[in-house]
Order: structure tokens, then sequence, then C-alpha cells
């Protein structure tokens, strides 16, 4: 299943939004490799990429949590903590043992729900509070 970013999952905060907007599309590529059991090599890139974008992008929204005093920030950043480990856990499955279905499952609902999940129910938080702090100045 293919995740089209649709409106609803805008935070409404442009950063925000345009890194989420990329790591779906990384979520796609990769689960495009998996479904096309494409060689090895490029589900490395995939895989490689959709884990440092990962950290770039928890690290922007992380910096912008501080910069803005974001109350529940040692929450927001453990999930982050525990997304980026499974990750990194994923990827090691799949170089171990190949796209298999159960691994392509473990993408789709492991990785592109949580994110989806993760934007409704945390991001879209920060991005409110980061509004407030910037209308209050």
């Amino acid at each position: 299943m293919a995740y089209n970013w649709n409106n609803s999952w805008a935070t409404g905060n442009a950063l925000i939004d345009s890194q989420h907007k990329q790591l779906f599309e990384a979520i796609n590529a990769l689960l495009d490799a998996c479904s096309k059991g494409l060689a090895s090599e490029q589900l490395d890139k995939t895989l490689n990429f959709l884990s440092s974008y990962t950290i770039k992008h928890f690290s922007d929204e992380e910096r912008l949590q501080t910069q803005y005093g974001y109350p529940d920030f040692a929450n927001h950043k453990k999930l982050h903590d525990n997304f980026k480990k499974f990750v990194s856990e994923l990827a090691a499955e799949i170089k171990a043992e190949g796209p298999t279905v159960p691994l392509v499952a473990k993408v789709n609902f492991g990785v592109g729900d949580w994110l989806v999940q993760h934007i409704y129910t945390q991001d879209k938080k920060v991005a409110e509070h980061i509004k407030n702090k910037t209308a209050a100045r």
C-alpha cells in the first residue's frame, strides 16, 4: 500500500510537512523495492536513506521543540528514539532475510502507519505549540 500525501496529515509547519512528505516518499520507495524483489543493493540504498532521513527529521523536529519550549519534549523524543531503533532493526532483518512478505508488512504497518499515527497524535500538537508561541511573540 502506497502512502499518498493528503492534507489531513499536514501539521501547518512547512519544515515538518515537507520532511514528512519526503519520509513518505522513502517509505513508498522501500515498499516498491520490496514488492518488486529488487536486488539487495537497491533495498540497502532505500533503507539507508530512510534511516538517515528519519534521524535528520527527528533531529530537526526536536530542535524546534527545544527552541519553542515544547512541554512534552521528553516523551516525544522517547517515541522518536524507539522508532529509530525499530527502523534499524527492520533494516537488519531485511538485509538478513530479504524482502519477505512479513517484512514488507512490517514496513507498511510498522513504519508507514506509525508515521501517520505519530503525525496525528504528536506532531500536530508540536506544530500547534510552535504556532501559538510564534503568535505570542
